[in-house]
């Protein structure tokens, strides 16, 4: 690196090295992904309880919602909602208000590095708009739920703010508040069972 250079890529505990403005498939794994978002608290860390709640969780249950609302998904797309958020790993959650202030260098950033980590995992780069619509439709729903649970929001609050779930959907359904070390696993478990599923499909 040139004296006087800002250094854009992030040291990963695979060894890895990712260049956060061109990231490649090769910088990409999942242990890096899941430990992680298991360590990135959703909400600023502004919820109720003894753990922060992660961007792990918070993606395990997106993609659980994602397919209840989608029974006949095929495999890829389900694992393509636990990854939605997985550019956070390394760029961290930032809640909306932030997001909107930063722009668009914040998204495009996002976006490449959602593209790197598609491709790395079998995805097309840019997922179709019924798909992402499907798993934005799952992630506000994901909102809602923990804004009444364990952001503090009132009802009525939420209910502006975010889509009112069926209440089919939320049948079961709980927020899970762990160790990061669990959330990561149970992560890892669930992201090898959906590449399972997919390499029985193709």
């Amino acid at each position: 690196m040139a004296k006087g250079a800002k250094r854009a890529w992030q040291r990963m505990l695979s060894g890895r090295r990712l260049d956060l403005l061109d990231p490649t498939p090769v910088d990409i794994e999942i242990g890096d992904i899941a430990h992680g978002l298991a360590f990135v608290a959703r909400w600023n860390g502004q919820t109720h309880g003894d753990w922060a709640y992660t961007v792990a969780e918070h993606s395990l249950l997106v993609e659980e919602i994602h397919t209840r609302a989608n029974p006949d998904c095929e495999p890829r797309w389900r694992l393509a909602a636990l990854l939605h958020d997985a550019p956070e790993y390394v760029i961290g959650d930032m809640i909306s208000p932030v997001k909107a202030a930063l722009g668009r260098e914040y998204g495009e950033m996002d976006a490449r590095l959602a593209a790197a980590i598609h491709r790395r995992f079998g995805l097309p780069a840019q997922l179709p708009a019924t798909v992402k619509r499907a798993i934005k439709r799952a992630d506000r729903i994901s909102a809602w739920l923990e804004a009444v649970q364990i952001a503090g929001f009132s009802r009525a609050e939420a209910d502006r703010l975010f889509p009112m779930p069926r209440p089919e959907l939320l049948q079961g359904l709980e927020i899970r508040l762990r160790p990061p070390l669990e959330t990561r696993n149970a992560y890892l478990s669930r992201f090898s069972q959906l590449i399972a599923e997919m390499d029985r499909k193709s």
